[in-house]
């Protein structure tokens, strides 16, 4: 019996975290698009340099704040991969949350190629659905 409470309890506990990750989940608007507006695909730039995040169709927002077609600006630095999109996006060394609602910051790299990618994302950091992306963009540092 009380393996069974321990099952029950286990299971309505999953139930009701999966409806909060539900709930999290906010839709994007048609069309909506983040872009890099600096630097450009195959610009070649200076160890520290100036990122600018462009947005069309939604409007930006800081994290924690729960408003209807926004989000804010996360940056992804030489990732292969693409996070999971259906949960929080998490704070690692390769993803830059601007949570602060900054649509700009400056990134310092090493030498060398490296890729640069935007993912919006809404109030608690869960991308939009559909993801708001931009294409992935090649920078050089010299």
């Amino acid at each position: 019996m009380k393996k069974r409470m321990m099952v029950f309890a286990l299971a309505f506990l999953s139930a009701a975290l999966n409806v909060y990750a539900d709930d999290a989940i906010s839709d994007s608007t048609p069309n909506a698009k983040v872009y890099f507006i600096q630097p450009v695909d195959g610009q070649t730039v200076p160890q520290n340099f100036k990122v600018v995040f462009g947005l069309s169709n939604m409007g930006v927002a800081p994290a924690g704040v729960s408003l209807k077609d926004t989000g804010h600006h996360h940056l992804l630095i030489d990732s292969d991969i693409l996070p999971d999109l259906t949960k929080q996006l998490p704070v690692t060394d390769k993803i830059r949350h601007f949570g602060g609602g900054q649509t700009e910051t400056e990134v310092t790299l090493p030498p060398g190629k490296h890729t640069l990618q935007l993912i919006l994302g809404n109030y608690v950091h869960i991308p939009h659905r559909p993801p708001v992306i931009s294409e992935k963009i090649t920078v050089t540092v010299k």
